[in-house]
């Protein structure tokens, strides 16, 4: 009988942490011929979700809780779950409920056909329009200019097989995007689509910041096509300025006492030019900042405490 094991990763979910345990439970009690345990990695929660988890795993003990030492991000967390996870295949199933628990049994069924990765991804969810466009937006914009092909509308929610598993943790990654990840190391991804409910319980932890995080993440980790575009526009522009700069020359020699070329053109151009500099410098910074990242090889998350784990 082979493990199959669920990473959830929280961080104050004290509103979800028992319904997605019961919900995940009840999943796996109709599945009969796989074994199941449940992994919890707390990101350093402020709130009763680490005296709901210890509750959940002394009455359980299929139940296992990492505790972080600190808040590591929405990035680092997650991921080093899914490496500290013991089953031959791992279940991503973040604590909001807005991935539909119910789900895992269509990715233990493929798993089961000899599909390695499984992964759910939303065509639809009960979001905004503005929001959802946006999102839809980069998703498309990103697989255009990755070096790879990206899976779209993919959140990270899926079954990972062993052997994916062991293909990251070669990587050695200090600030991995997963969505990106899962399509370098080159599994065929089966896809199921579903429709993304509301959070009906707690409030989402995710802002402007930890959105951008995500959006950079993805473009600086897998795609040169940024900073070439930069060197272009750089050239483009360099050649469109000698040319207003020929032609206003052109018309100072003609029309030397009619045309005044004033200093609103002078200080529009500067302005304009200035902006088009701090952007890339700003998207520059962001392809140092990984590097940097990447050269630190800070560890992915530091322990606190360990739970039910032998």
């Amino acid at each position: 009988m082979k493990n199959i094991t669920v990473v959830t990763p929280c961080y104050n979910e004290e509103d979800n942490v028992e319904e997605v345990y019961r919900q995940a439970k009840a999943v796996f009690a109709g599945i009969s011929d796989v074994q199941y345990e449940h992994l919890f990695i707390d990101n350093c929660s402020t709130d009763r979700t680490v005296e709901l988890l210890r509750g959940i795993a002394a009455a359980d003990p299929a139940v296992k809780v990492i505790l972080n030492a600190r808040n590591f991000g929405h990035i680092r967390s997650p991921y080093y779950g899914l490496l500290e996870a013991r089953g031959d295949a791992v279940i991503l199933l973040v604590a909001d409920l807005q991935d539909p628990p119910e789900l895992m049994v269509e990715f233990v069924r493929q798993w089961q056909q000899g599909h390695k990765l499984v992964v759910a991804v939303k065509p639809s969810a009960d979001e905004s329009g503005a929001m959802f466009a946006i999102r839809r937006l980069y998703y498309r914009m990103v697989t255009r200019i990755a070096d790879v092909k990206l899976i779209q509308n993919f959140t990270g929610f899926g079954l990972y097989d062993r052997a994916v598993l062991e293909q990251l943790r070669r990587i050695d990654d200090p600030y991995p995007y997963l969505r990106g990840l899962v399509s370098e190391v080159g599994y065929e991804a089966v896809q199921i689509p579903y429709n993304q409910p509301r959070r009906k319980r707690g409030i989402t932890k995710n802002n402007f910041y930890t959105l951008y995080d995500i959006a950079m993440l993805g473009i600086t980790s897998h795609s040169r096509i940024p900073l070439r575009i930069a060197t272009m526009v750089g050239f483009a522009l360099s050649g469109l300025s000698l040319l207003v700069s020929l032609v206003y020359l052109v018309l100072k020699l003609f029309f030397w006492a009619q045309f005044s070329a004033g200093t609103a053109p002078i200080l529009i151009g500067m302005f304009f030019f200035a902006s088009v500099q701090l952007f890339f410098i700003g998207l520059l910074g962001e392809y140092v900042g990984s590097i940097l990242t990447h050269v630190m090889k800070r560890p992915l998350v530091v322990e606190r405490e360990r739970i039910n784990w032998e």
